[in-house]
């Protein structure tokens, strides 16, 4: 999955949700469930979350929507093999952007 969010240095929990095209409830609840996600909050208490948040979301949601790992077994691997999961998903994730830029060079011939 493609994330386009604007260069900032936060992101409110309601452009996350419709970046990652999920609710909010959902960015809270993960918020909740992985230890990675840990969001500035405002004097309100709304949410803040860093580019470092965003990746930390890109992982979790690789992870749990689009390989099927259960919640458990995604706070596991995330444990026991963050580095090498981490280099192979963006990895991935060059090469998508890679594959829609030509998709893109293609359709323009």
């Amino acid at each position: 999955m493609h994330i386009e969010l604007p260069e900032k240095r936060y992101y409110s929990i309601g452009e996350v949700a419709r970046a990652f095209k999920v609710n909010t409830s959902l960015i809270r609840f993960w918020e909740k469930e992985f230890d990675a996600l840990k969001p500035k909050k405002n004097a309100k208490g709304n949410r803040k979350f860093t580019p470092e948040d965003i990746k930390n979301l890109q992982l979790i949601y690789h992870l749990v929507k689009e390989r099927g790992f259960t919640l458990e077994g995604a706070k596991i691997h995330l444990k026991e093999e963050k580095h090498k999961t981490l280099s192979n998903f963006e990895i991935i994730r060059k090469l998508e952007n890679i594959k829609t830029t030509l998709i893109k060079i293609k359709d323009q011939l």
